[in-house]
């Protein structure tokens, strides 16, 4: 497997707070909702999202201002698997704060900032020279902090630039990409606003995707502008000098027709790519196809607020053997499943399932057994318990989820046990990113919701038979009914009692030290 080449993203970070709750009223005093919090999901925003999302595949440095508050130091304990070049930070982190409720927002509230990098120093500019120095591509995520538009900042990534490929992912509110960019990629609605407040004749809209990439090349400046257009791909702008003689200067790279609602993010996901594919020796053209396809796999899998599900999951679950140092998972180090999954696939081929996992037995068992056997690391995606009651019943799990993780992360098949907590495992699929996917049972292939996720990397997904008269609900079934554990002879005077009348009675004399069976005399 290639080495995984070592990667900087400069931006601006914010802190995503996503609030769940119920509403059963109004309020008294304005006819508004009533959300009675459920649970609160917080995770890296901004250039922080995108510094987790090349992380799958690369080594990251991440060069961004930083408050010094508390929302600040849980941005840093959530990057903890990312190397951080901090920068000082104009007024305190800034915070999206979503409010949803079955499934629909409510409200968006927004805090914090400006954000804008404060009080660099000589020794900061010469830490950042030495991040992206050492690094074989550059992406500068800019969510309109004020980072792209220092200096300061500028003149060091027009430096990194001559040097490296530079990925330019713009904002509206941000600096103009710098010189030299090896590629820039606003979206249409970003594009179009950047051609028209451009001198000269206005730019179409819509249909004029391939001209105002070609405008945008020209007045950047950059090697090759990407102006992605939902799902309709992205339209491609190279210079004379990167176009073949019998192609076009701008190329359309079409995606993939997917399902999905949600394409918060794709942009990240779609820049990150083109990242590592470049810091690999792609050309352009062949990142934004890799960038396009995996962006469309995004959104089928749910985008960013599945991303985030399984991000704020308890990943912590950590990997019990101690002395497994290659564990997937540090003891009190929490990591994304994007972390986990990229460290992973570096030592091998990466093999992931999933299941409930409740009184585990030797279906079980033999399931993980041949999964291993299909590559060199296994994780298992364990159904939360508020999943398994989802899924099984209010009766189910028989056993907490601790327990379940703790006995898995003693098998020496498992690798690491990581909470499930969506009844589809696609959207964990999509972060993790494992090179099979192994599905336990007589299911076609087709059949199964999760295979295009996992194709859209080119994974592949094995079904392995289990064994026969081995479930967790016949067991279930089997010690909720009363059974007789011992067949009497007809002769012995002796006849069994069942579970349910022992626990009524007195306490039964044992017949022997390893008599498991009790019995009553009827004489």
């Amino acid at each position: 497997m290639t080495a995984r080449p070592r990667v900087a993203v400069v931006g601006d970070v914010l802190l995503d707070r996503d609030v769940e709750g119920t509403v059963t009223r109004f309020a008294p005093d304005a006819p508004v909702p009533v959300v009675d919090v459920t649970r609160v999901r917080l995770s890296p925003g901004g250039a922080g999202l995108a510094a987790l999302l090349c992380a799958r595949d690369a080594d990251v440095v991440l060069v961004a201002p930083f408050a010094d508050d508390e929302a600040g130091r849980e941005l840093r304990d959530r990057l903890a698997g990312v190397t951080l070049v901090p920068l000082g930070h104009a007024g305190p982190t800034r915070r999206k704060s979503r409010v949803r409720s079955g499934g629909q927002s409510l409200v968006r509230v927004d805090d914090g900032g400006p954000g804008t990098p404060a009080g660099l120093t000589p020794r900061d500019v010469e830490r950042v020279r030495a991040a992206l120095a050492g690094c074989a591509a550059v992406l500068v995520a800019d969510y309109g902090g004020g980072v792209t538009r220092d200096l300061v900042l500028r003149h060091v990534l027009r430096e990194a630039a001559r040097h490296v490929p530079l990925v330019w992912d713009p904002h509206p509110r941000g600096g103009r990409p710098v010189p030299g960019a090896a590629l820039v990629t606003p979206n249409l609605a970003e594009a179009a606003q950047a051609a028209r407040e451009l001198p000269g004749p206005v730019v179409g809209d819509d249909s004029g995707a391939p001209a105002v990439a070609e405008v945008l090349r020209d007045a950047w400046d950059a090697q090759t502008v990407a102006v992605t257009a939902g799902e309709r791909g992205a339209y491609v702008a190279l210079r004379a000098d990167d176009a073949t003689l019998d192609a076009a200067p701008v190329r359309h790279v079409a995606a993939d027709r997917v399902g999905g609602t949600d394409p918060c993010g794709a942009g990240d996901r779609f820049a990150a790519t083109v990242t590592e594919r470049l810091a690999r020796g792609d050309a352009a053209v062949a990142a934004v196809r890799e960038g396009v396809r995996a962006a469309s796999a995004w959104v089928a899998a749910g985008g960013a607020a599945a991303f985030r599900e399984t991000a704020a999951a308890d990943v912590g679950a950590t990997d019990r053997a101690a002395d497994r140092a290659e564990g997937p998972l540090r003891e009190g180090l929490p990591e994304t499943l994007e972390q986990v999954g990229a460290r992973l696939r570096a030592g091998g081929t990466l093999v992931a399932t999933s299941g409930c996992f409740d009184l585990l037995h030797a279906g079980h068992v033999s399931l993980l057994d041949g999964a291993r056997g299909l590559g060199d690391h296994l994780v298992v995606l364990v159904n939360s318990d508020r999943s398994v009651r989802r899924l099984k019943g209010p009766e189910r799990p028989v056993v907490p989820l601790e327990d379940r993780l703790r006995v898995l992360a003693g098998l020496g098949s498992v690798d690491a046990a990581i909470v499930l907590e969506d009844d589809d495992p696609s959207s964990a699929i999509a972060a993790l990113r494992p090179d099979v996917w192994v599905k336990g049972g007589d299911y076609a292939v087709p059949e199964l919701p999760e295979a295009p996720v996992v194709r859209s990397w080119g994974g592949r997904v094995v079904t392995l038979p289990y064994l026969d008269g081995r479930s967790t609900t016949g067991l279930v079934r089997q010690l909720r009914q009363p059974r007789q554990l011992h067949q009497p002879r007809a002769d012995d005077g002796l006849r069994p009692v069942p579970f349910a009348a022992r626990a009524a009675g007195p306490a039964p004399h044992r017949t022997g030290p390893t008599d498991r069976t009790t019995l009553r005399r009827t004489s």
